[in-house]
């Protein structure tokens, strides 16, 4: 069916009696514009086909053509809310589609055979090795806020579609492309960086199949925690980066234990072992290089050396003796990883 089948009756009727169109007849031709748009008419083609029809069914000996012009424009635009509507179910419907595929994928809770043919639905080939940035920033974003659309449009610009997914989950900006397009995720990560006014981007490590994705996935968050708890600066990083971190702390009865033995003294001070620990971070994170690490704590150098001799005399430990200096510096990032002496554990 080509056009709506009471078009011509409701052109006479106009035309004999002045009558506008009522609610159920507006909704009828909402209900043919949804239909059409269905069946793939496009919105340019439902409205020519019918001004046309109107040209050749306009009533003869009209006393007025304005009434038939008012019904001719009223019946056009409940067509393309009807037309319109059906799109917007449609969207709607492809977004469910996206976000419960990008749940499944990034939980890893959907049967593998399914879940690589919706993958390519989305542009994504789960046979090849993929690798995951996320990015947060100081408010959560979901997908239709300003800032995931402004970066999406950004990278699409610059890369095209090279099976590239970008999304929003748990608050976050994820963009999933393939392991050997990094330079993607190096592009997100800093636009992301730009557009979250100085939130933090991590990129996990490429990894194949879907449960790579999921594996890249959790070590990008990974690195965000540990970017948390240890202060870190940088504001892209990189998993591969941090790799001795979950590696110091796999064992994490072993990691207490050391803390416990090696920073448990400090307990004792009287304001607390956090100013001795906020010493031997930044001792340790300048190289160990006395004036960089008093600048940074707004001391003096003779004021730094006090602190770590007081630190020595506490803990047995001498920072600035190399052969007490890693044992040291492990503890104190395995303090900051385990959020001691907060939770004693």
């Amino acid at each position: 069916m080509q056009t709506f089948a009471g078009f011509n009756a409701l052109l006479a009727a106009a035309a004999a009696t002045g009558r506008a169109l009522d609610e159920t007849e507006v909704e009828q031709l909402r209900s043919f514009g949804e239909q059409s748009a269905a069946d793939g008419v496009a919105l340019r083609t439902l409205v020519v086909r019918h001004l046309a029809l109107t040209r050749t069914a306009w009533p003869a000996q009209t006393p007025s053509a304005d009434q038939i012009l008012v019904t001719v424009q009223r019946a056009v635009e409940a067509l393309c809310e009807g037309h319109e509507r059906a799109q917007q179910v449609a969207v709607r419907h492809q977004e469910a589609a996206r976000r419960e595929f990008i749940d499944d994928l990034l939980f890893g809770r959907s049967e593998l055979g399914p879940l690589v043919e919706r993958a390519e639905r989305f542009g994504l080939r789960l046979s090849l090795a993929h690798a995951v940035a996320v990015a947060e920033g100081p408010t959560p974003y979901v997908e239709g806020d300003p800032v995931p659309r402004a970066v999406e449009k950004t990278v699409t610009l610059r890369f095209g579609e090279r099976s590239i997914l970008l999304t929003t989950k748990d608050g976050r900006l994820v963009c999933i492309a393939p392991g050997y397009q990094r330079d993607v995720l190096t592009y997100f990560a800093k636009h992301a960086y730009d557009r979250t006014d100085g939130g933090r981007a991590a990129i996990g490590r490429p990894h194949s199949g879907a449960a790579g994705v999921v594996h890249s996935y959790n070590e990008a968050l990974q690195a965000l925690r540990l970017a948390d708890r240890l202060d870190l600066e940088d504001p892209v990083l990189h998993a591969a980066d941090l790799l001795v971190y979950p590696v110091l702390t796999r064992d994490r009865e072993a990691m207490a234990e050391l803390v416990r033995t090696t920073l448990g003294p400090l307990l004792k001070t009287r304001n607390g072992p956090q100013p001795h620990l906020d010493t031997l971070t930044a001792y340790f994170d300048s190289g160990c290089v006395n004036t960089q690490a008093a600048r940074h704590l707004n001391l003096s150098v003779r004021a730094l050396a006090y602190r770590l001799e007081r630190i020595h005399q506490l803990t047995g430990s001498d920072p600035t003796d190399p052969r007490h200096r890693y044992a040291l510096q492990t503890a104190v990032i395995g303090a900051r990883i385990l959020n001691w002496p907060e939770q004693k554990r």
